[in-house]
């Protein structure tokens, strides 16, 4: 790429994040009660993210060779043990990722 074109694209993905973050505010005005299933989808989505993440992550885990899932069983459940016992978002990730790096680089 041309530094003009790495500049176009820098140019447009910050347009369309700062798009992104503010047509909400604009759609959805304080004045007005936000609708039912924009309600519904704050509620749901951040759970289905959540395990679509977790599949995504798992999917080529190969339970019949080298380390059997260990670092992933292990990291999974340390995360959401966090998860539950502190209920604090950034902890559990940073530290569900800080063992399964852990575990893969120096044990397993």
């Amino acid at each position: 790429m041309t530094v003009m074109q790495q500049l176009i694209t820098i140019f447009l993905c910050s347009a369309a994040t700062i798009l992104m973050r503010f047509l909400p505010f604009a759609v959805f005005s304080s004045d007005k009660k936000t609708p039912a299933y924009i309600r519904y989808l704050g509620k749901a989505l951040p759970g289905a993210v959540f395990a679509m993440l977790l599949i995504y992550c798992l999917k080529d885990v190969d339970l019949l060779h080298g380390s059997h899932g260990l670092p992933e069983a292990v990291s999974v459940a340390l995360t959401v043990s966090l998860h539950l016992w502190k209920r604090k978002t950034l902890l559990s990730i940073a530290a569900g990722t800080l063992c399964y790096m852990i575990l893969l680089h120096f044990i397993f």
